[in-house]
């Protein structure tokens, strides 16, 4: 049985374990439909050209946890932005952790998706977001969908701002000889409303491990939101993150990805700038080596005037890493005076890494100010040259530039710990420094 045929015949015991009457059953059922029709996404596809998930259909997954698990905070606080005070949502293989989490509901909601789901009190926020902004038709958000039952909820109300930022941990233990995970996030900041989250996939074993995450953010008008992936994880570990991000009138929503580790990353990007004088923010830095593979999909629709967005994205590939990156901006005619910004510069250090780069614009508006570029190459010679004429050995030399090169996507980085925790982590990679692990 491959893994298309095994998770169609677990939904049915899914199923029987959810609330038949609540409203989101009739979602779910819609939404495996769509999978069973479309089944996992391809390289006939263009989208998926440069990116097969075929070897991970072979593997023998488990679809549900059958142990629990406890973990101690002292063996996995290097995980954790631990040097300040955070909110934590914590789960262990797909189970929420009470234990290692720290929720509230002191005039803003952080918690759990399950209780979001169950709970009366709840049921405006999940009857007017859930899914609304996910895609319909992306096969592995349908999939998603269909068993979506654990993840972040997390409701900021109109002028509010939570105390401190919030962590969102998912943690993968190898009880499981292989296991699939499929969180759900939901974030709603709504009108003047603001907030800080930093989100970690993140497994303790060499077994097999593959997460199919899908979060929806909407930004009220005024809101803003930052939002920080950090992508470290183990060789045997696979993710596929769709993300998808609403916003109203003059909103401000900032996202960071930090690709460092996997066997296989997706990430798609999705902005949809629904009203006014609207700011949307994509950034990110990807280092690799080995076989690794990290392919990055994002996209901005423009569909109203005055609107800006800027996307900056640095590649770093070593050894026989592959890197994909495919971006693009939609204008549409009425959305006139957009300013939208779009740039992927990469280093191949390996003569056998690959970098497969795609901006894109579809412009259908004419009084617009937008750009895009793409670099693929290799290290400056001239300012290499430059380093060791000042007496810096070459293999130094090499790494500080490549530091320089990917460290200035930092500079818009809101949490002063988390930013200086980057930086330790890319000059560890690329050996400036040493002594650092995480």
């Amino acid at each position: 049985m491959d893994l298309k045929d095994k998770l169609l015949s677990s939904f049915l015991a899914f199923e029987n374990t959810m609330d038949l009457d609540h409203p989101v059953h009739d979602v779910r059922s819609e939404a495996i439909k769509n999978f069973e029709e479309k089944g996992f996404p391809s390289k006939k596809e263009e989208a998926w050209k440069y990116t097969s998930l075929n070897s991970l259909q072979k593997v023998d997954f488990s679809i549900f946890p059958k142990q629990e698990n406890t973990l101690e905070y002292k063996d996995i606080k290097k995980y954790f932005l631990h040097e300040i005070d955070t909110y934590k949502i914590v789960f262990v293989d797909g189970v929420y952790s009470s234990y290692l989490s720290e929720t509230t509901h002191d005039g803003v909601d952080v918690c759990l998706m399950s209780s979001a789901f169950s709970k009366p009190m709840f049921r405006p926020v999940i009857d007017v977001y859930f899914n609304k902004a996910a895609s319909k038709d992306e096969s592995l958000t349908t999939l998603n969908t269909a068993f979506c039952k654990e993840g972040a909820y997390i409701y900021i109300p109109k002028n509010k701002m939570p105390k401190k930022p919030i962590q969102i941990l998912h943690l993968a233990t190898g009880n499981e000889a292989a296991l699939m995970l499929q969180p759900r996030n939901l974030i709603v900041a709504e009108q003047n409303a603001e907030v800080q989250i930093i989100e970690r996939h993140q497994s303790l074993t060499d077994n097999e491990v593959f997460t199919n995450s899908v979060t929806e953010i909407f930004a009220g008008k005024d809101a803003i939101v930052d939002y920080y992936k950090v992508q470290n994880d183990n060789d045997n570990a696979s993710l596929v993150d769709n993300t998808y991000i609403s916003q109203k009138d003059s909103s401000v929503v900032r996202v960071h990805t930090f690709s460092f580790g996997g066997k296989l990353t997706r990430n798609n990007l999705n902005f949809y700038q629904n009203g006014e004088r609207i700011d949307s923010t994509l950034k990110g830095v990807t280092i690799l080596g080995e076989k690794q593979h990290v392919d990055h999909h994002t996209l901005v629709h423009h569909a109203q005037p005055n609107c800006e967005s800027h996307q900056d994205y640095k590649g770093i590939f070593g050894e026989r890493s592959t890197g994909v990156f495919n971006g693009k901006i939609i204008v549409d005619k009425i959305a006139q005076k957009t300013d939208a910004f779009q740039q992927n510069n990469n280093i191949l250090i390996s003569d056998k890494a690959t970098i497969n780069s795609k901006p894109q614009l579809e412009i259908f508006a004419d009084d617009v100010k937008c750009s895009h570029g793409c670099t693929i190459g290799q290290l400056d010679e001239e300012a290499l040259f430059y380093l060791r004429s000042r007496g810096i050995p070459k293999k130094e030399a090499t790494a500080l530039l490549m530091y320089a090169f990917a460290n200035n996507v930092l500079e818009s980085v809101r949490i002063p710990e988390l930013k200086v925790r980057i930086n330790k982590i890319i000059a560890n990679k690329l050996g400036v420094r040493v002594g650092f692990e995480l």
